[in-house]
């Protein structure tokens, strides 16, 4: 976890904010230069890698049966009762966890520290926690089981891995021939899997320390070696430390061998050229007969090592100044990051920000890396022009490649901070995906169900990823996952029954919307929802639209009131065989004008009921009959509507067109031909619904016929003009 050492855990497990290393001296930003750059990154390419992002491991320590202290404490189980009937509370949890650790009772402090973990795993404070008391209770082995657990959940735990380490520096017996062994690999793993974060130096440090307390001055001046590549918060301590180190000691104790071969033999061929030149100069102004002394030859003298100390330290020269640039490309990124490390309390919009152009322009720089040169002069880094810190970089190349390894480490990082935030892990998915789909998928996987269990969009993500790469079992196991996790949510039902109409799973589908509907009775909206949309599948793709009547028919059973309900049954009646359906239109009309539904809403299925009438019926009475009864609705629910069904309506309102431009009526008719009134039917009524108008209110535009003036037409139409006398 980057900058870990920033933040202490509270009595109650809140994190509140200390010094930000345990250092004597917080370094300054580095020297900058005047122009800002995308640059290129340093690495650390000696450490070896680790994999970042691991699999979640459910938590869960062995019990021993001289572990049970008996009963639990007295107000436990009410503590830990609203623990579980509150997961997402976590000031549940902590006081839960402040109250075993005040009673100091193992048995109960373990059973809340596992389950808050499971839910918490990247609170590194608890893991800590939970190792000391393991560790005092005098179980050791129980106490190391307990730190690798965290650091294969957050291998990024800088302060986890110095806590582990230290807990197996106090318990190892260090005469034992393996324990040296066995340290020295923890550390590698250690600075394998958050050696590259900026604030790592804590964790370098220890075991530099460390090499040097094993007397092995080669071993600590090979780990300076390393971090001298990496740019991190206290880089420039760390190459103080390395000329400190070489200075204290013989270079050949230090050095490789084969660098201080090759230094020494480079220093003494430099060292007699320049002793061949002084020995000539001495030859001329020696008293005749007086020999030159004798050097033993093989002797290494105090200014050959000075001299081979002077081409080490010019050699890390350049490799510091190569990581100073890096630092300075960084600096101002990392120095807007406040809180980098995991708390359920949210952070503010800028700090989000400050995130995504981290991100940002670390990708860009591995991208400018692996393009043509020549192609990059046209691009710049992606950058925020909102966050207001923007790194700078020097004129110098670094000459060290950015790589897939440090994108992964930021964005590793940024989970932790930004863990209860969809948008990043989305984001990391979306990388991982053109790599490894594998990869992708263990991240969604972490997402999912750890950290994001209750948020169902990255969920359904998660399911259509799946889909797109044809694992249907896996995106089924995702939905109804989901769905337990949060039953009733309609969208996830659909979702799932989508999945299977897509795989041709019409009989599942369709099941899938009937449990739904049958589940549904108690709330009248949700069971109106399905039952469309369980009447539709069987309408448009099962081909079946006695049965999709059936449905909707029983719908407005129990919910008279629904006008989509309603206005489904009138569309699937409209679109069948216009013969057929007369009677059944005007079936469903009558039922609708008898639902307590809103006047409009009537009015509306009124005028598509006479409009269904007049474009099919055989025969005129009828179509008289239901004009008539159109008429008197609309004096009793429409009042002034009738004016308009007759014409009476002044003309510039009807020239308005569906687009709601006004057309200029004395150009749409010529000035010879007589005044006729434009009339249409009543317009849709904006506030019924949307499928509804889009099907039966848009004919204004049909029965609008200004534009025929021009072609010697006399009148104009009014659609009902020569049908129904005016009333």
């Amino acid at each position: 976890m980057a900058a870990e050492g920033c933040e202490e855990m509270s009595g109650n497990g809140e994190l509140a904010e200390s010094s930000a290393m345990e250092l004597s001296e917080v370094p300054m930003p580095p020297p900058t230069e005047m122009e800002e750059t995308s640059g290129e990154n340093g690495g650390a390419a000696e450490a070896p890698e680790a994999s970042v992002g691991p699999e979640p491991v459910p938590f869960s320590m062995p019990q021993a049966a001289e572990d049970e202290e008996g009963e639990l404490p007295a107000d436990f189980e009410r503590l830990w009762k609203a623990a579980q009937d509150n997961p997402q509370d976590f000031t549940c949890w902590t006081d839960l966890l402040q109250y075993c650790e005040q009673e100091g009772h193992i048995t109960a402090s373990r059973r809340a520290l596992e389950a808050f973990l499971a839910r918490y795993p990247l609170c590194y404070g608890y893991w800590k926690k939970f190792a000391d008391l393991e560790r005092r209770a005098g179980y050791k082995d129980k106490a190391e089981e307990v730190c690798v657990q965290g650091l294969k959940v957050i291998p990024l735990s800088v302060d986890l891995w110095i806590h582990y380490i230290n807990l197996l520096l106090g318990t190892l017996d260090m005469n034992l021939y393996d324990s040296p062994t066995r340290i020295r690999s923890v550390f590698e793993d250690a600075v394998a899997a958050s050696g590259l974060d900026f604030h790592s130096d804590r964790l370098w440090d220890l075991y530099i320390e460390w090499e040097k307390e094993q007397g092995n001055m080669r071993n600590a001046a090979a780990v300076l070696d390393r971090v001298l590549k990496v740019p991190t918060q206290l880089y420039n301590t760390h190459y103080d430390k390395f000329k400190e180190h070489l200075n204290s000691h013989e270079p050949k104790e230090v050095l490789t061998q084969e660098e201080y071969e090759e230094l020494r033999t480079y220093c003494r061929q430099s060292q007699k050229a320049e002793r061949a030149e002084q020995a000539q100069e001495e030859e001329e102004e020696r008293p005749p007969g007086e020999e030159e002394p004798v050097t033993p030859e093989g002797t290494d003298t105090e200014e050959l090592m000075q001299k081979i100390r002077e081409q080490v330290l010019l050699r890390r020269d350049k490799v510091y100044q190569d990581n100073e640039g890096e630092v300075r490309k960084r600096w101002n990124f990392e120095d807007a990051i406040k809180r980098p490390y995991f708390h359920v309390k949210p952070l503010d919009r800028l700090q989000l920000r400050s995130w995504h152009s981290y991100l940002d322009w670390e990708i860009a720089q591995l991208n400018k890396d692996t393009k043509d040169p020549t192609s990059d002069q046209n691009e710049a880094a992606t950058e925020e022009s909102e966050v207001t810190a923007q790194p700078q970089e020097g004129s110098e190349d670094s000459g060290v490649a950015h790589d897939d390894h440090r994108v992964r480490i930021l964005f590793e990082r940024c989970l932790i901070a930004c863990a209860l935030y969809e948008e990043f892990w989305n984001r990391y998915t979306q990388y991982l995906e053109a790599q490894s789909v594998d990869e992708a998928r263990a991240v969604y996987k972490r997402a999912c169900e750890i950290h994001l269990t209750y948020r169902p969009n990255i969920h359904m993500q998660w399911a259509t990823f799946e889909e797109r790469h044809g694992d249907l079992t896996e995106a089924r196991r995702v939905l109804e996952a989901l769905e337990k996790t949060l039953p009733g949510l309609a969208v996830v039902r659909l979702r799932r029954a989508a999945l299977e109409r897509r795989d041709g799973q019409l009989d599942q589908s369709e099941a899938l919307l009937q449990e739904a509907v049958a589940e549904s009775k108690e709330n009248p909206t949700l069971h109106a929802f399905y039952s469309i949309k369980l009447a539709r599948l069987l309408l448009k793709v099962g081909r079946n639209p006695s049965r999709a009547r059936g449905i909707l028919q029983d719908a407005l059973e129990i919910s008279p009131d629904n006008d989509k309900l309603h206005l489904n049954l009138l569309e699937l009646e409209v679109s069948g065989d216009p013969w057929a359906s007369t009677e059944a239109v005007q079936e469903c009309v009558t039922r609708a004008l008898a639902a307590p539904l809103a006047p409009h809403t009537k009015i509306l299925f009124s005028q598509r009921g006479l409009q269904f009438a007049e474009d099919y019926s055989n025969s005129i009475q009828s179509v008289l009959s239901m004009y008539e009864e159109h008429q008197k609705l609309l004096k009793e629910l429409g009042g002034t509507k009738r004016g308009a069904e007759n014409g009476d309506e002044d003309p510039e309102k009807l020239s308005t067109g569906d687009d709601g431009s006004a057309a200029d009526v004395s150009e749409q008719v010529p000035p010879t031909m007589p005044h006729v009134p434009i009339t249409t039917p009543p317009p849709p009524v904006m506030g019924a619904d949307m499928s509804a108008q889009a099907g039966y209110g848009a004919y204004s535009s049909w029965y609008q016929q200004p534009q025929y003036g021009s072609y010697g037409y006399q009148n104009t139409w009014n659609y009902n003009q020569g049908y129904y006398p005016p009333s």
